[in-house]
């Protein structure tokens, strides 16, 4: 152990909570986003885990991540490229058999005239904007691609699909007209299977269509407002560095933002934004060490964080002594709101500097979660 923090990947939480999903939108299928590397687990090392639940299909945000991935996965799952293909990716993504993700007319042209030029049909996704106004075709190229169909004659479109903006907010009005406005323009498309719901999407109360793209909620973060039904599938541990007593009125770290209104025990934690803990957390969030709340006192560094320990009792504070930054106490989404931010933006910067242990599936494993 060499470095100044502990990440645990809980795959039998992460099996669980694909199992979990996958009930809540059945007959749909669950598509695996693995993107921004498995949302910084380890995109292969995800996909190999739920390709044992089952999963056959995963999906990334670029092209590259496609490359990284594939060779882990060739011949048991499809690859889907959400971001699309930029102008001149259409060969190298039809030769690593990734499945692109058509965003507009221009993206289907292209792939259409790489497939002529291959003389077969080559898999798509198409996407249409229903209300996001950020991937997918806008309304007016849904019109033109509806005036004119033979442009997919080339394509083998494997799905429909759009993304929902208020998913995580159930009570969201926008949930309803973008599924009605998804249903009318995918009528023009019989048969071709859809896929509307991300995780926020699979826990609203109907019907889920054919496909669901399951992210955040398979690393144990809140799909929606309220109680988390997923499991934790991390857990930070770091350890006390250094300890010192400073007297009242002494400033703590950079620019001396906090300063000390009593006595003061201080730990010092090698953990800082070099890491991927938010300097935003300066003097507003916290650890548990003994399951005693610690907080952070002054500014986060770029290694390291100063924490007022004064209130946890003495047989928990000695160098080497754990301190909990994400675990039972405090999850991923409980970071995040202490930072204004969202789990996604917590998970995914959390640093390769870490030491990783990874708890493999085992029987039983979807009864366990880090949380507990």
């Amino acid at each position: 152990m060499t470095a100044g923090a502990t990440l645990t990947i809980d795959l039998g939480a992460l099996a669980a909570n694909y199992r979990l999903i996958r009930q809540q939108v059945s007959p749909a299928q669950v598509a695996g986003v693995v993107k921004a590397d498995g949302y910084g687990l380890g995109a292969a090392l995800v996909a190999r885990t739920l390709i044992d639940e089952g999963c056959r299909h995963f999906c990334v945000a670029l092209l590259g991540e496609a490359a990284a991935l594939v060779p882990h996965v060739r011949g048991e799952a499809d690859v889907f490229v959400l971001n699309g293909l930029l102008p001149g990716d259409e060969a190298e993504c039809a030769t690593l058999g990734a499945i692109p993700v058509l965003n507009s007319l221009d993206q289907i042209e292209l792939w259409s005239a790489q497939a002529r030029a291959r003389g077969r049909k080559l898999p798509a996704m198409l996407q249409f904007d229903t209300g996001m106004s950020r991937m997918g075709l806008s309304p007016e190229e849904i019109d033109r691609l509806l005036a004119t169909p033979d442009v997919l004659d080339p394509i083998d479109v494997r799905f429909l699909i759009s993304h929902l903006a208020c998913a995580d907010d159930p009570t969201a009005a926008a949930n309803a007209e973008q599924a009605e406005r998804f249903r009318a323009i995918t009528a023009h498309f019989p048969g071709v299977p859809r896929a509307l719901d991300n995780s926020g999407g699979s826990f609203l109360d109907r019907g889920h269509f054919d496909l669901v793209r399951a992210g955040i909620a398979l690393y144990g973060g809140a799909p929606r407002a309220g109680a988390n039904p997923m499991h934790a599938v991390v857990a930070l541990e770091a350890r006390i560095a250094q300890l010192r007593t400073i007297p009242a009125g002494t400033g703590v770290g950079y620019g001396l933002t906090f300063r000390a209104e009593r006595e003061t025990r201080i730990a010092t934690i090698q953990v800082g934004y070099a890491d991927g803990w938010p300097r935003c957390l300066g003097n507003r969030g916290a650890a548990y060490i003994g399951g005693v709340r610690a907080p952070i006192a002054g500014r986060v560094s770029m290694d390291s964080i100063t924490l007022d320990v004064t209130d946890v009792p003495a047989e928990h504070l000695f160098p080497g002594a754990p301190v909990e930054l994400v675990g039972p106490h405090q999850s991923i989404d409980d970071v995040a709101n202490d930072a204004g931010t969202i789990s996604y933006e917590i998970l995914t910067q959390l640093s390769r500097r870490y030491d990783r242990i990874v708890v493999p599936v085992t029987e039983g494993a979807h009864n366990r979660s880090l949380a507990q």
